[in-house]
């Protein structure tokens, strides 16, 4: 069906006003999802609190105590790896452990 007025640059603004928005939700950069990098168990921050990729070889670890079950692992919960909030910039492994284990509440 035309309409009976034609449309003007006013028009399609207010139509590019809305659509841009909602195009800016839907093309998010694939980086901005992406883990950060796995923290090295070398490393002088991950030396300092004992990190290990495997909490079964930590003498020091409970049982059931690891980084997917730390109240500092921000890993989406069955991820293999995933952001603690002890080392910023860096992922762990969910099986690891480091001394600053805390239960989830």
């Amino acid at each position: 069906m035309p309409s009976d007025h034609p449309r003007t640059r006013r028009d399609l603004l207010l139509s590019l006003a809305v659509l841009l928005p909602a195009g800016a939700l839907v093309a998010r950069p694939a980086a901005a999802e992406a883990d950060p990098p796995l923290l090295s168990p070398q490393a002088p921050e991950a030396k300092a609190v004992k990190y290990t990729e495997n909490a079964a070889t930590a003498k020091a670890a409970t049982a059931g105590a690891n980084c997917g079950s730390c109240a500092l692992y921000q890993g989406k919960y069955g991820s293999a790896q995933g952001p603690c909030q002890i080392f910023p910039g860096k992922s762990v492994k969910a099986a690891g452990w480091c001394s600053s284990w805390a239960a989830q509440m």
